[in-house]
């Protein structure tokens, strides 16, 4: 099979000083593939999870950027950089007051739950046609609306007199940037992320990643191999298995009669194969389980794609 052919999920342990842009045009050219994209993008000066998508696994994307994710942050305390992080320009320093672990506790709770965050400057976020960040690095500032996110949890791991390292899990479109940021406003000192891991982005973990020098001088073969199946990307969900009738249903777009799929809720989301384990796309469960209807298909245009090493 040629690679043209080939879908799949691969974790990247993203290394330092690349965009995530620079890491699917990498990849695009080591695997010779042309439909190809990341999930949930990372700061340049950011290590960790960055699943990529490749292939048909690429309309899977929606449901990869809902997951959660996880991120450990050293947070540098008594400093205010225009990026929020310890590579922009200081903009002040102040003295940090003695801190006890159980000020710091309190201090981090308004930021758990649902809560307004505004966009840093120096992030991916569109504007008048244009990233912030071009805006940003062009010496431009603009008003930037507040925008509802979800943190749903942050502990503190460990801290020093001017340190501390959070433990944070959020959902889609959080800035853990502005969460310090905002967190150093709170204590009066101000704060700047010093070092950011993403450990986790729903099922796929930092230790299951590919590791950055393997992702830069593997050969694709050895890429091909770390690939996960499309699937991976639904871990967790529940899964239909049609029969033969239904299979042809369903990749042809209409709905198909399924047996077994819990009914309490009227609609939800399900992953669905067919009687040989392929894996069909994703299903809309209706009628109470009874009956499920194509939302996105997979492997719809040919018999198989399954990822081999080449």
């Amino acid at each position: 099979m040629t690679a043209h052919g080939r879908s799949g999920v691969l974790v990247v342990d993203k290394g330092p000083g690349v965009t995530s842009f620079d890491v699917v045009a990498l990849l695009r050219r080591t695997l010779g593939v042309r439909r190809i994209g990341h999930a949930g993008t990372l700061d340049p000066g950011a290590v960790g999870v960055l699943p990529i998508l490749v292939g048909e696994a690429t309309k899977l994307m929606p449901y990869v950027i809902e997951h959660d994710k996880e991120y450990r942050a050293l947070v540098r305390l008594g400093i205010v950089t225009d990026t929020q992080d310890l590579g922009g320009r200081v903009l002040s320093t102040s003295p940090v007051p003695p801190l006890a672990r159980q000020r710091l506790e309190q201090a981090v709770q308004p930021f758990v739950g649902r809560i307004r965050q505004v966009p840093p400057m120096y992030s991916a976020v569109h504007h008048g046609g244009r990233r912030l960040y071009e805006l940003a690095r062009a010496g431009v500032e603009v008003a930037r609306a507040a925008r509802e996110v979800v943190v749903h949890a942050i502990e503190i791991e460990t801290m020093t007199e001017t340190t501390v390292t959070l433990r944070i899990v959020c959902g889609k479109g959080t800035y853990v940037r502005a969460l310090a940021a905002d967190l150093g406003a709170s204590l009066g000192c101000g704060a700047a992320v010093e070092q950011l891991t993403r450990t986790r982005v729903g099922p796929f973990r930092l230790g299951d990643a590919v590791a950055w020098a393997d992702v830069t001088g593997a050969e694709p073969a050895r890429l091909w191999e770390r690939a996960l199946p499309p699937e991976a990307v639904l871990r967790g969900w529940p899964l239909v298995r049609l029969d033969t009738r239904g299979a042809h249903a369903f990749v042809h777009g209409q709905a198909a009669d399924v047996a077994g799929l819990p009914a309490e809720t009227p609609s939800r989301l399900v992953m669905v194969k067919d009687p040989s384990d392929l894996f069909l796309g994703v299903g809309e469960s209706m009628a109470g389980g009874r009956l499920v209807k194509p939302s996105r298909l997979l492997h719809a245009d040919r018999p198989r794609t399954d990822i081999r090493p080449a």
